[in-house]
């Protein structure tokens, strides 16, 4: 069904002429935003910020020298859920760079290009903890003045409120693009300061409980390699020539029914001969009560059953499944069940059924249900981390679309410890995936918070 709307020329904006701009449910929030005005009050951008918006910039040299010091390069698909994902960052030599290209601290960033309105307006906020950076044109530095907290921003960005403020100054051309100036238009709510505060102190503790997440996982990554002495082992990556091939003995590759580089590179050889002499390991198959492949479904709002595939692995855990409807037959996921991608770019991708009592999914994906001899946070940690990637990718078949059978996973080797060791590494993983939900909970509470500030003050 056709949606118009009709205003006199005494209404257009900006010189917007673009039906968008002027859709109905945009006219409507205007209303809402008057009133607010009169409660509470509303600047535009311009107001709250220290200096003009801007954006980043892609140098025209980019290559890195041995001696260059590295810079992190952030762009849009990095930015996620109030903070920046710097393992998906590029790098750039700080010799091609500017002093002003450097994002400031608590700097809030938001992408203004995408493909489609769902990518314009993510927000997140630059932190004195994270690496220096920079970023690129699809992206805009904001940096606040003492009228608002910016952990505040970066909370309103992220609600209805906020994205339907950058949608609604965005461009629909060829692809969905905001400028600087159009950003510095955005509407934002400034309630007492002392408010914003007490909203951003929910996104601080937010980002404190990933960083203890991170911090817990990264204790029980140390504490099994130290067990295992990892923490002593350097494997050397042979270069040139020799680097594509190890030298094997035929019993090897009739044991591994492959006579392929790929199943016998160097780094995979070498891990498995040093688990094999250096450590106690139990072969994965030998853990596991059972394994099952899942099934293609179609998404459905009103499925009955709680449905993922590999995008809902975020942080070693399943994420925002979706819904579907089960077809008799479908493998169920239990609580405590890891799901391995073993189709496509990301085969190896891990994450435990912690949220969910009962989950199906994808047919890229193996479910995997531990026999009690081992815990299931422990497998976690051991198959996440490269000595388990390591074999993963060792054992990947195809060529244009790689596949890790299920047989090939239960070769892989998993070095074994302590029960005691085994189950203190487990409980920091345990308490790793707790202080994530903690902070996904706390970053919800932040952003409902100005949703509520909102929706009172209108209708008082």
């Amino acid at each position: 069904m056709a949606v118009c709307s009709s205003i006199s020329i005494s209404h257009v904006e900006y010189l917007r002429f673009d039906a968008d701009f002027y859709h109905p449910k945009y006219l409507q929030e205007l209303e809402t935003w008057r009133t607010l005005d009169e409660r509470i009050g509303v600047s535009k951008l311009s107001h709250l910020i220290s200096a003009p918006v801007r954006t980043g910039r892609t140098p025209s040299s980019r290559h890195i020298k041995e001696e260059d010091e590295i810079i992190s390069f952030i762009k849009t698909d990095g930015i996620r859920e109030g903070r920046i994902n710097f393992d998906s960052a590029g790098e750039l030599p700080k010799r091609v760079l500017n002093g002003t290209d450097f994002i400031p601290a608590d700097s809030v960033v938001v992408t203004i290009i995408g493909a489609t309105p769902e990518i314009v307006g993510r927000a997140a906020i630059i932190r004195d903890a994270d690496p220096r950076c920079v970023t690129n044109q699809n992206v805009a530095v904001i940096t606040t003045n003492s009228k608002c907290d910016p952990y505040f921003l970066t909370a309103y960005f992220q609600t209805s409120f906020g994205r339907d403020q950058l949608w609604r100054h965005s461009r629909r051309t060829e692809q969905v693009n905001l400028n600087c100036r159009e950003v510095e238009r955005v509407l934002v709510p400034t309630p007492d300061i002392s408010l914003q505060n007490e909203i951003g102190n929910m996104v601080r503790a937010s980002f404190a409980a990933t960083d203890d997440s991170e911090s817990l996982y990264t204790q029980a990554q140390q504490l099994l390699e130290s067990k295992l002495e990892l923490d002593k082992l350097r494997f050397d990556k042979p270069v040139g020539y020799t680097a594509r091939f190890s030298v094997v003995g035929l019993s090897d590759s009739v044991s591994a029914n492959r006579i392929d580089a790929q199943c016998f590179s160097p780094e995979a050889v070498f891990y498995e001969d040093w688990l094999l002499k250096h450590a106690n390991c139990d072969r994965l198959s030998l853990l596991l009560s059972s394994t099952a492949k899942g099934r293609q479904q179609v998404e459905a709002e009103t499925g009955t059953t709680d449905y993922c595939s590999i995008k809902h692995i975020t942080g070693r855990e399943i994420v925002g499944a979706s819904k579907a409807y089960v077809v008799a037959g479908t493998s169920i996921a239990k609580k405590d069940d890891l799901l391995l991608a073993i189709t496509g770019a990301t085969i190896g991708k891990i994450g435990i059924v912690n949220r969910y009592d009962n989950l199906i999914f994808s047919g890229d994906m193996l479910r995997l249900r531990a026999n009690g001899s081992v815990n299931p946070h422990y497998l976690l940690l051991t198959l996440d981390h490269h000595l388990g990637q390591v074999q993963f990718n060792r054992w990947i078949t195809g060529s244009t679309n790689g596949h890790l059978a299920p047989r090939d996973v239960g070769r892989v080797l998993v070095p074994r410890l302590a029960p005691e060791q085994e189950e203190q590494i487990a409980a920091l993983v345990a308490e790793s995936l707790e202080k994530r939900q903690e902070s996904e909970h706390l970053l919800d509470q932040a952003k409902s918070r100005v949703e509520q500030l909102i929706e009172e003050a209108v209708r008082a």
